[in-house]
């Protein structure tokens, strides 16, 4: 019998930085830095903030501010990071049962970075493929 293990945080954080690469070549400088934060589940502090009980629907968080509000005269309190909750994309990815995890991975991480740079739903489209 073999033993199959839910992936790590580790794990999760190397799909996520493999997704960012695979963004278009335009977008990875930018992209790049972006920190990405990977923890099991949102802070108490985020999920009272966003207003969100269960924080097993919380799959990711984009935290900064959009390429569209930046302006030369912000002075970055923090970098723009992109949190992926693992807990909440584990069970996702449990629920679904036909995605792979390297998939909703950069599915999540996508739609994190679509609140970065200001992409529209077209955007999104032509970068992740998810909905065909």
């Amino acid at each position: 019998m073999t033993e199959t293990y839910p992936p790590s945080l580790a794990e999760i954080d190397a799909l996520a930085h493999a997704a960012r690469d695979t963004l278009p070549q335009a977008f990875r400088p930018a992209a790049r830095a972006v920190v990405i934060r990977v923890e099991d589940v949102a802070a108490d502090a985020i999920l009272d903030e966003l207003g969100v009980d269960d924080p097993f629907e919380l799959t990711g968080l984009y935290d900064g501010i959009p390429m569209t509000q930046k302006s030369v005269m912000d002075s970055p309190h923090q970098p723009d990071t992109i949190w992926l909750f693992r807990r909440a994309i584990l069970d996702e990815w449990v629920e679904r049962g036909d995605v792979t995890i390297e998939a909703l991975v950069g599915h999540v991480l996508v739609h994190e970075m679509a609140h970065h740079f200001g992409w529209s739903d077209d955007d999104i489209a032509m970068i992740d493929r998810w909905w065909e």
